[in-house]
């Protein structure tokens, strides 16, 4: 409907409808008027292009018809109004990532929380606005970290995360162009030395998951003794059971499937087929999104068949706590790399371990980055250098007879 947008319009406006009020003074200026009592002023200042310019309980007519002339007088200009309310709105970095990009990155990425974690560390950008955001702030901010001792890679991943937000900021129009778009990572040795276990270390971790296990069965067989001479219930004879607890099996599962501790802990049942010896893990728990299938071999497989007899429950494979997802398994590993005395190992380790235990067997990059679930072959190729038979394959194809006199053959 068509009317002039006044006070005498307030005092009137119809109950109980949804209407929206178009001004017969300003055109592009209306009043939305809806049955929740939230009446709002916009102004339409393009074909599907409208802004809201706020409710009536905080503008007067008159102050919202000027919003309205002076968002029309922008969009005359070739201005995007929208643009500018939002920029006004989250003027700094961390009201950006608080009220915008926080909440956005959180619903649709598994990493969400990670990244608003790693935005907040920018504290000296915190309250800069985003227009305001140099090159050379960055440049600082890295020369500190790095005297501080923050290893390169980490302070390329933070850096990387900032960029990835400033490029929403842009696509959303709160910036016009990314300030650190020509901002470029410090050079590391990406490929790197990826930690793995021997033949030698790997016999001290099994002959520790042993050793736990016998430990755990003689101080249960001890408090069962004490407790039957209290005449007390006893509790399950672990003697009779292929494993005390989860912490071996998923040791070992991990040491024969290149698993991530987390896809193990969310590992289900379902995707679990013991008749064709074989594992899926599902794309919305993998760190690269997508679906890969795990072929068991036989250690694996007979692990997966005695823990499926102590498991009644179908679900997760490793339940934690009343059924829960597992969410560590911290203290009883680093008991074990204790006990086994193995240094600077960590649980992803195992993945390492699985992945130079298949190249030194063998097996091709290609197949091994396939089992892994790398997206890029790039992060397999840290293994090549455990096959070097295939690099000295390769430059003996060049042999060709000496032609220097004397040359020994």
């Amino acid at each position: 409907m068509k009317a002039a947008i006044n006070t005498t319009l307030l005092r009137n406006l119809p109950e109980g409808q949804e209407v929206d009020v178009y001004d017969t003074k300003l055109t592009g200026f209306v009043l939305r008027v809806r049955k929740s009592g939230r009446h709002t002023y916009r102004v339409q200042y393009r074909r599907g292009k409208c802004v809201t310019l706020g409710r009536i309980t905080d503008l007067s007519p008159a102050e919202a018809r000027e919003e309205a002339k002076k968002a029309l007088g922008d969009a005359a200009k070739g201005h995007d109004p929208a643009v500018a309310r939002r920029r006004a709105r989250t003027s700094t970095l961390r009201e950006f990532v608080k009220d915008v990009y926080g909440p956005w990155i959180t619903a649709r990425r598994k990493t969400g929380k990670a990244a608003v974690r790693a935005l907040n560390r920018f504290t000296d950008l915190g309250g800069t606005r985003l227009a305001d955001i140099s090159a050379w702030q960055l440049e600082r901010w890295r020369t500190r970290k790095l005297k501080s001792g923050v290893k390169p890679a980490t302070v390329n991943r933070d850096l990387g995360t900032l960029k990835a937000a400033l490029n929403r900021a842009v696509e959303w129009g709160y910036l016009d162009t990314n300030p650190l778009a020509g901002v470029k990572p410090v050079k590391t040795d990406d490929l790197g030395q990826p930690r793995f276990l021997n033949q030698e270390e790997e016999t001290l971790l099994r002959d520790a998951l042993d050793r736990r296990d016998a430990r755990h069965r003689a101080a249960r067989e001890n408090a069962n003794k004490w407790r039957s001479e209290r005449k007390y219930p006893l509790m399950p004879d672990l003697r009779a059971l292929p494993f005390v607890d989860h912490l071996k099996p998923i040791v070992l599962l991990a040491l024969n499937t290149g698993m991530r501790r987390g896809e193990i802990f969310r590992l289900i049942w379902a995707d679990v087929d013991l008749h064709r010896a074989m594992l899926t893990v599902r794309g919305a728990g993998s760190k690269s999104g997508n679906t890969r299938h795990i072929p068991l071999n036989s250690e694996a497989l007979s692990i997966l068949k005695l823990w499926r007899k102590m498991s009644s429950r179908d679900g997760l494979v490793f339940p934690g706590t009343q059924g829960a997802r597992l969410d560590n398994i911290d203290h009883g590993w680093q008991k074990l790399c204790a006990d086994a005395a193995l240094s600077k190992f960590r649980f992803h380790d195992l993945r390492h371990t699985f992945a130079s235990n298949l190249v030194m067997a063998g097996v091709d990059l290609n197949t091994v980055r396939e089992l892994l679930g790398h997206s890029d072959i790039k992060m397999t190729l840290r293994y090549a250098h455990l096959a070097p038979e295939h690099k000295a394959a390769a430059v003996a194809r060049l042999n060709t007879p000496p032609r220097i006199k004397g040359a020994v053959t």
